[in-house]
């Protein structure tokens, strides 16, 4: 008895979860800026896909507990979270930093507004001046509808992740599913601090290409095309 008082006495309060697929180049220097909420008792795990560069053994280094699963996000971040000790969990992008406070941001939030999840304002940085608008429209539409994206740096109390079965076994809005359900047990918590993620995806295709695709592609989701078929569109 005094070993299991003892043991959840020590266990972490927040778990963050990161799902990486051959993030090497980026994951010394995105490990490195969460060195100081580890130094808070906060929990890393990296959930990998399968990589076959060296983002494992980065991980490793850095001190991160490493959880190989099946590709895919949503697969990806179930694996972490059944390893995860935390009584609330944090889905982080490879490509996205948290303000410095999160921890505290966080575990207050969601205490003191008595909610069961929620997602940061989001910025979009190294990228065109009018993903400045992207980021704007994002988090406004996020505030209106309840709805949250990936990019947001969704977090959750574990009793509501496990409840709804975790995230969605699809390919693609999986997140946009897990926010949908999570509606039905309480509003989110919207920080207005903000998490700063990478403007590559909308570099690599075209800045106003990806907003049209995105903006089809969720339509599309909205009027019931299955996440198989928007994967393939996605691609």
């Amino acid at each position: 008895m005094p070993g299991d008082l003892g043991e959840h006495l020590m266990r972490p309060r927040l778990s963050i979860v990161m799902p990486v697929l051959n993030e090497a180049a980026q994951l010394p220097t995105r490990l490195a800026r969460l060195a100081s909420l580890r130094e808070h008792g906060v929990e890393l795990i990296v959930a990998d896909g399968g990589s076959d560069d060296d983002s494992v053994r980065i991980a490793h280094e850095a001190g991160a507990q490493v959880v190989v699963s099946k590709q895919g996000r949503a697969r990806q971040m179930n694996a972490g979270a059944r390893a995860a000790c935390g009584n609330v969990l944090l889905f982080l992008h490879a490509d996205t930093d948290l303000p410095p406070d999160a921890d505290r941001l966080i575990l207050d939030g969601l205490a003191s507004r008595h909610r069961a999840w929620g997602r940061f304002d989001v910025e979009i940085i190294d990228g065109p001046g009018m993903l400045v608008v992207v980021a704007y429209m994002m988090n406004l539409r996020s505030r209106l509808s309840g709805i949250a994206t990936g990019d947001q740096a969704i977090f959750v109390r574990r009793e509501a992740f496990e409840r709804l079965g975790g995230f969605p076994d699809q390919p693609l809005m999986e997140d946009i599913e897990l926010s949908r359900r999570l509606k039905r047990i309480s509003r989110p918590l919207c920080l207005r601090e903000r998490v700063t993620t990478s403007g590559r995806r909308w570099a690599a295709r075209g800045t106003l290409a990806t907003i049209v695709l995105m903006w089809r592609l969720r339509f599309a989701y909205w009027r019931g095309a299955s996440p198989e078929r928007l994967a393939e569109r996605y691609r």
